[in-house]
């Protein structure tokens, strides 16, 4: 049987060794792919044979796998051999930013359905956009069209009750306190149905 380009790339690299060491750190990657998929060492062993000792070294760089192991690592994780020797990815740091918004404070943005205080906007390339939302829509007809948008969008209700029209479900009923997380690209549209307009705060990603 032909060994395929993976294990033959593996074959040339185990043969080297060295490649294996400093320059790849295989241990930090299998490290990596463990804890992302939150897999014990336990978990691993079991997965690909290898002995927990065995797996802990490598993971330490105590010893550099052979080839037989790069291949059960590879059959047991799941993976493919370029996924194995990626780099780690590297921590990132924290910047330590942060914008406080005090109440009333936020840049106000009233629609004839919605009036839209934005939150926290001194803060550049943020990855989730706050706001709070005041709804005045109190039918769907007051809507021409589907509100939709990139990304997801976590919602909760701060005061108040709201039906939750989208195009893909029946009418949604929420009352205060109650939340939910959907794609915002999907179309949809809220409307208050308590005796005062009701109040809620929306967080939406931001696609990259």
């Amino acid at each position: 049987m032909t060994q395929s380009t993976d294990q033959q790339a593996a074959m040339k690299i185990a043969s080297g060794r060295k490649a294996f060491v400093e320059p790849l750190r295989l241990g930090d990657r299998v490290k990596e792919i463990r804890l992302a998929n939150q897999w014990t060492l336990e978990d691993v062993s079991q997965r690909t044979g290898l002995a927990r000792s065995t797996l802990s070294k490598i993971e330490n760089d105590q010893i550099s796998p052979t080839f037989t192991a790069v291949q059960k690592l590879i059959n047991g994780l799941g993976i493919d051999l370029p996924q194995l020797l990626s780099p780690p990815r590297q921590q990132s740091r924290t910047m330590g930013r942060r914008d406080l918004t005090r109440r009333g404070d936020g840049q106000m943005h009233p629609t004839p359905t919605y009036e839209h205080e934005l939150l926290s906007c001194e803060l550049a390339q943020k990855r989730m956009i706050p706001f709070k939302t005041i709804v005045r829509a109190r039918s769907f007809e007051d809507f021409s069209e589907w509100v939709r948008h990139d990304g997801e969008e976590f919602l909760m209700v701060l005061d108040g009750e709201v039906l939750l029209y989208s195009e893909f479900y029946e009418p949604l009923p929420l009352a205060t306190g109650d939340s939910i997380y959907f794609d915002s690209d999907m179309g949809h549209a809220l409307v208050s149905v308590s005796d005062e307009d009701a109040t809620i705060l929306s967080v939406c990603t931001r696609n990259e």
